[in-house]
């Protein structure tokens, strides 16, 4: 329910973080005004009593997080990446949120694969281990199998845990609408339809039979990608809250002192994590959108190896085309052509002004290049960005935000392990590449292919609707009709030509 009831849950995320000592901290890290420390500390102390205690040995604001649930220690690992935003300090303490939560029993764990798979835990795993990583929604054993010996990874889902996001989605989507209420501004946002995207993507995660039908696809897709790799799932031993899969070693994407240790070169690791990213998302619109460092492992061969598969990102070739031109636009810092593709795409309102946006955009743009990572500040960047989407109108599109989200978490895991990256740089030759291959001749010609192919699926209905315009032309009770009964003929003829033309391309070409 989505009530007023939902008040309690968050004045006690506000009163939590007090009484933690994490409202300081997140405070101090991110360098927020004073006049917004002494409103915020000055509405929750008075009730900080009702927040939660957490585990006194952990440092505030992981403490806090975890306190206060799932979604929460979600949000907690996406600043764990960006040591640019909050600190080195605070982003070091985060990093445990990753795969370093409390476990629960491995009773329980054995008692929730028996329940799941419909046989005793002992009959099909000789090996049992305690858990091996946990994290927010789930955790990971190494099992050994009975019948071959082979050495797997289980990952099972917490207990309760689809109850207890729950309770914070639904606090999300209150707080949403009071944003909305109080804030009209904030509607060009459309906070409550992006509440609505990550509650999709949050539910998807706690199915563990979609997360095994996105880690085999994602391998299949990936199979030819040199350096990657993605464990085999195996699927007579995965269910909704059970997933089997192949057991890997490597080292963590989050100790870095053992990483240096390895004689591995890091910024060679870290422009390869960047491009394969990128790679994935615009070469084939299907990309891991959760890719922090506990999700990502290095080989001994100095292959980067993926897990832990419960969002991913998708997006149609028409985005994927849009993405990639703006990307290039930056790097060939062409902000006029920037400009163009967002009012092409619809982006931004068509009674804008192009040159002005165009300005906006190189206001953005210019600071970032000849500068090393390092000396970026990101809040700067994305205050400035901010005031540019409300100069202009842009509003929120929900089908972006997850790439927008895991660009900025990728971005940190190089950063982290090459704090000079010129991210531009690295970025260049893959968009590049896909800017050639989905924009030039090849492109027209296997756009052309796909046409043939649906107007051959529909091509004996073509006749059909010509037939039925001429009809409604005919008719004089659809006189007043005409000149759209001229355009479905128009169309009609048209479409029938463009098949057949289409059709003599890809017969040609295949």
């Amino acid at each position: 329910m989505r009530g007023p009831h939902n008040i309690i849950r968050l004045v006690r995320t506000g009163a939590t973080l007090e009484r933690t000592g994490a409202m300081k901290v997140i405070m101090d890290a991110v360098e927020a005004p004073k006049l917004l420390r002494v409103v915020l500390r000055t509405l929750v102390w008075p009730v900080k009593w009702v927040g939660y205690k957490g585990d006194p040995t952990v440092p505030p604001a992981p403490r806090a997080l975890t306190a206060l649930g799932p979604a929460y220690i979600k949000f907690g690992q996406v600043l764990s990446t960006r040591p640019d935003v909050v600190g080195d300090a605070l982003a070091r303490q985060l990093m445990v949120l990753q795969d370093k939560l409390p476990p629960f029993s491995t009773a329980e764990a054995k008692a929730e694969v028996s329940r799941e798979l419909g046989v005793a835990a002992e009959a099909v795993f000789a090996e049992f281990s305690d858990a091996v990583a946990a994290a927010s929604i789930a955790q990971v054993h190494k099992a050994t199998l009975v019948d071959t010996g082979e050495d797997v990874a289980v990952k099972v889902l917490r207990p309760g845990i689809e109850r207890a996001f729950q309770k914070d989605i639904d606090a999300f989507y209150f707080a949403a609408r009071m944003i909305e209420i109080l804030s009209p501004a904030s509607r060009r946002l459309r906070p409550m339809e992006v509440i609505r995207h990550f509650a999709g993507v949050v539910h998807g995660e706690l199915d563990l039979r979609l997360e095994s039908a996105s880690a085999s696809e994602f391998a299949e897709t990936t199979r030819n990608d040199e350096g990657f790799s993605v464990p085999e799932i195996k699927w007579h031993l995965s269910g909704r809250r059970v997933m089997t899969l192949g057991w890997v070693e490597g080292l963590g994407f989050g100790d870095i002192e053992a990483l240096r240790a390895s004689g591995h070169n890091l910024e060679d690791v870290a422009g390869r994590v960047l491009q394969l990213f990128l790679s994935h998302a615009l070469r084939d619109g299907l990309f891991h959108a959760d890719m922090h460092q506990g999700n990502l492992k290095l080989g001994a061969n100095g292959d980067i190896i993926a897990f832990d598969f419960g969002i991913m990102g998708r997006i149609d070739a028409y985005t994927r085309r849009v993405y990639a031109e703006i990307l290039y636009g930056f790097i060939q810092r062409d902000y006029r052509r920037v400009a163009e593709v967002h009012f092409e795409a619809g982006y931004v309102p068509a009674d804008r002004d192009v040159e002005e946006f165009a300005a906006a955009l190189r206001a953005v743009g210019e600071p970032i290049f000849g500068m090393e990572a390092s000396r970026i500040s990101m809040g700067r960047l994305l205050s400035y960005l901010f005031e540019v989407t409300e100069r202009f109108g842009m509003e929120t599109r929900t089908e972006l935000i997850l790439l927008q989200r895991t660009m900025v978490v990728v971005e940190g895991v190089a950063r982290s392990l090459d704090p000079h990256m010129n991210i531009w740089q690295v970025a260049k030759p893959v968009v590049e590449n896909y800017i050639k291959d989905s924009i030039g001749p090849k492109a027209v010609l296997r756009d052309l292919a796909l046409t043939a192919r649906v107007l051959a699926r529909f091509g004996p209905k073509l006749p059909a609707m010509a037939e039925a315009a001429l009809i409604r032309q005919s008719t004089p009770d659809h006189q007043s009709e005409s000149n759209n009964g001229w355009w479905q003929l128009v169309t009609a003829v048209l479409a029938a030509a463009a098949g057949a033309g289409a059709m003599a391309l890809y017969l040609r070409s295949s």
